[in-house]
């Protein structure tokens, strides 16, 4: 079968290997649609920690088409997504019930072979069903989804808040309509692209900002008189986590959800962080929340076709992946 390999850092490559067998406790699962993420152009690039080689992939959705010894949930034929991040179930981490925090964390796409290829093995605890009719390019949505709702989890919008959004890349634009259904009243993105400001204006930001235009702290000051309740930080750029923790109001939240390179710092005034008690609040990866992902995909109550700005083969994944995001992007799909 065909497999794009990472197989060096900055070195991607389409490869003929073995397709996968369903070991015990596995299924062997026909990819239909995968999304590029913006965590795979940091793995390529040796910014986010990874097995070498791999085959990357962690957001897809495809038909189980092997079930391996000892598996009851799956006969074959169902339209499943998976949930990438395999926790062990015994470190303190998981036993305190934070497996997105496990010490022997494994990821599918990540530390093993995943959906950048025709067929890739997982274990069955990992796959959820969806609908059969259901688009898988909707299914492969499901992981991305999953990570924000653990964000909007930890930001704990009421009705009536005011949330800022900085990033207007498919997290950002997940992020608005997330917190449209929670109920805030002022949802500001803040973004370069027009593209993407006029998509989140569709999709239920009240107010679109271009930060290189005007004074992106002080326009969302004014407008909430003081800043948002929430702030939620998409784009993983030094210049966002500074300004980000200023659109606070007194006593807000700051969610950390976008990814930095490993090992780089940001300075932030502790004590405007002190006297202001913003609470900054990590939001990683999907602890417990791919199931409420496939409930809402399935349910269609996200708008995802306007996400998906182009579709490619196999074959044009490692120059995707090994390239800057072209200009409107927000969400490429690959299918096999």
């Amino acid at each position: 079968m065909r497999a794009v390999r990472l197989e060096a850092i900055g070195d991607m490559v389409m490869r003929m290997v073995e397709k996968p067998n369903a070991g015990p406790g596995e299924v062997v699962v026909r990819v239909l649609a995968a999304g590029i993420c913006g965590s795979d152009r940091h793995m390529h690039k040796g910014e986010y920690p990874t097995a070498i080689p791999v085959t990357l992939g962690h957001e897809f959705c495809g038909l189980v088409e092997e079930v391996g010894e000892s598996v009851s949930s799956f006969v074959g034929g169902e339209l499943v997504t998976v949930d990438p991040n395999i926790a062990c179930g015994t470190c303190s981490a998981c036993r305190r019930g934070r497996p997105n925090l496990c010490a022997n964390l494994k990821a599918i796409g990540v530390t093993r072979d995943g959906g950048f290829a025709e067929y890739v093995a997982v274990p069955c605890g990992q796959a959820f069903t969806l609908p059969p009719d259901l688009d898988p390019v909707h299914g492969a949505f499901c992981e991305p989804l999953a990570c924000c709702i653990h964000a909007i989890d930890k930001a704990q919008i009421r009705p009536g808040d005011s949330v800022a959004i900085l990033g207007g890349g498919v997290i950002g634009l997940l992020m608005v309509q997330l917190a449209r259904l929670a109920g805030a009243d002022q949802i500001i993105l803040i973004t370069r692209q027009l593209s993407r400001r006029e998509a989140a204006l569709r999709l239920g930001a009240t107010q679109a900002l271009d930060p290189t235009a005007s004074d992106a702290v002080a326009a969302v000051k004014d407008a909430t008189g003081g800043g948002v309740d929430v702030v939620i930080e998409c784009a993983g750029v030094p210049e966002t986590l500074q300004t980000g923790v200023r659109m606070a109001r007194r006593g807000g939240a700051f969610i950390l959800f976008g990814v930095t390179p490993a090992g780089q710092e940001v300075p932030v005034p502790p004590f405007d962080l002190l006297v202001n008690e913003v609470e900054i609040r990590p939001a990683y990866l999907n602890p417990f929340t791919h199931a409420r992902a496939a409930a809402m995909v399935a349910s269609g109550i996200l708008e995802l076709d306007s996400l998906v700005t182009k579709t490619i083969g196999l074959e044009d994944v490692a120059d995707v992946v090994g390239s800057a995001p072209s200009t409107g992007e927000i969400k490429v799909i690959v299918r096999p």
